[in-house]
């Protein structure tokens, strides 16, 4: 079977096809004697591609950004953003490069480079990456993926010897990741008080990425501006399930950014985000965010605030502000189906009763006075009643969690499940696998070391992190106590 190569994809570049006001074609700056660490033949797949295919030299080099894709338009974006809620003005792609866009079995993707040097946007940065910061990317967004969370798609990792200044001397890395876009909140906002690129924008990603909206006739918006708000409900919608889906596996994004917002509702930048291990209410896992701006509890608000910055940069192009309201109220109904539905399946409640809503809130009380293990807890509460004794060992105070645990048994038991098939359904709503910041850890190490063996394992889990896996019990245990050393900011 011969291998495809770089010249033989079809390319789209859509984005290319906008003014030059909307970015900046430039090259990606070389690595030197970059070398493949990893590829992942699933994104692979989506490309029409194989892990062994991106292996060849030809693909590394342009997977590094030493050589172009073939047909592409490398660019680097510009938008703008709010940062831990204030305005901060231009942005843009900083280090990372589109390449261009790939037409594949699976739709068309778009393939941008992350550390692939300086551009326009960079400001302050070097436009590079480190291993550390793009393993835990590359890591991140397949676990997002295994989980059933909407996110950007990791296709492969590259390494150099190119040495990068961060708060000690390390080696670059390049991680290529895929999404449909990377059209951000912050884009919208970017041309807010320019009308006319405004308009193309929006016109842009309607045609491209909701053209379903051009033809609803029906529904609860009409009139010459139906079309903007559609346009914001359906975002509205997408970022509601989106955080709810987070909330609902204790995933922190840490920096949540209008600017690393994805106008399509994927899981976009990953930067010092953290899988909770005990859990806090209030967890804050960014140490940079010293105000707990985007803690865990938060997030809900922050992307409803988020939203409303979006509303905001629309509103030019003719929705006034009660209509942009009606359609961002829809916001905490969205939220709250997906996010009862997650936990119907996660606790094994067949529907949503009256007196739920305390269960579930008296829960997260107890998770969080005990600060147990946020993914053993619901993973174990699929034993009760066969087996106690596990789930109970998980609490400091016992006490409390036989008190809570008697109401839950008494609740299933009005349900007409039996035992087995309530065990099978929580199995598949709750991981076993989730990325905790010492397994990323872990992988980090090897991967300095030129060993992705940690890499292959944890990718191979977290692609069906609700199966368990023989041989694999090192890896669904608590974090050790060393891990409670391990801290990540804004340049993780």
């Amino acid at each position: 079977m011969s291998l495809i190569k770089p010249e033989d994809l079809k390319i789209a570049n859509r984005y290319a096809s906008l003014p030059e006001t909307f970015y900046t074609k430039l090259p990606p700056t070389p690595l030197k004697q970059p070398r493949l660490l990893h590829a992942n033949d699933e994104a692979a797949q989506l490309l029409g591609l194989t892990a062994q295919t991106l292996a060849q030299p030809e693909w590394v080099q342009v997977l590094a950004g030493s050589a172009p894709l073939p047909g592409g338009s490398s660019l680097a974006a510009v938008y703008s953003g709010h940062q831990f809620g204030v305005w901060a003005g231009q942005l843009g792609d900083g280090r990372a490069h589109l390449l261009g866009e790939i037409v594949g079995p699976h739709g068309n993707w778009e393939v941008q480079l992350k550390g692939s040097g300086l551009t326009p946007y960079s400001r302050m940065g070097d436009g590079k990456a480190v291993i550390r910061s793009s393993v835990r990317e590359y890591l991140a967004s397949e676990a997002m993926h295994g989980l059933g969370i909407p996110t950007t798609r990791a296709l492969s990792l590259v390494v150099a010897d190119d040495p990068v200044y961060r708060e000690t001397v390390e080696r670059a890395a390049v991680v290529a990741r895929l999404a449909p876009s990377f059209i951000r909140f912050g884009t919208f906002e970017h041309w807010a008080r320019q009308p006319e690129a405004l308009r193309r924008l929006f016109d842009f990603t309607v045609d491209n990425y909701f053209p379903a909206l051009r033809q609803e006739q029906n529904g609860p918006y009409s009139g010459p501006q139906a079309l903007t708000q559609r346009f914001l409900h359906e975002v509205v919608e997408r970022s509601a399930r989106l955080v709810a889906g987070w909330q609902t596996v204790g995933f922190c994004h840490g920096v949540m950014n209008t600017d690393n917002m994805s106008i399509l509702g994927l899981t976009l930048d990953y930067g010092p985000y953290g899988f909770m291990d005990a859990f806090r209410i209030d967890h804050i896992c960014n140490h940079t965010d010293r105000q707990g701006r985007y803690a865990w509890h938060a997030q809900p608000s922050v992307m409803h605030w988020n939203l409303c910055r979006l509303a905001e940069s629309l509103l030019p192009l003719g929705v006034d502000v009660e209509q942009a309201k009606t359609v961002l109220s829809h916001f905490e109904a969205a939220f709250l189906q997906e996010f009862q539905g997650r936990l119907q399946a996660k606790m094994g409640l067949g529907q949503w009763r009256e007196g739920d809503s305390q269960l579930v809130d008296d829960w997260w009380r107890l998770l969080h006075t005990q600060q147990a293990d946020f993914t053993l807890c619901f993973r174990r509460l699929a034993q009760v009643p066969a087996s106690d004794t596990e789930f109970l060992a998980l609490f400091a105070d016992d006490a409390p969690a036989r008190e809570w645990l008697l109401r839950y048994r008494e609740r299933v038991g009005e349900q007409a499940w039996a035992d087995p098939q309530r065990l099978a359904g929580m199995n598949a709503a709750n991981p076993l696998y989730v990325l905790r910041n010492y397994l990323a850890e872990q992988a980090i190490r090897g991967a300095e070391r030129d060993d992705p063996t940690e890499i292959d394992v944890l990718m191979r889990l977290l692609r069906t992190p609700c199966t368990e896996q023989t041989g694999a019990q090192a890896y669904a245990q608590a974090a050790p106590d060393w891990a409670r050393e391990l801290s990540v900011s804004c340049s993780s």
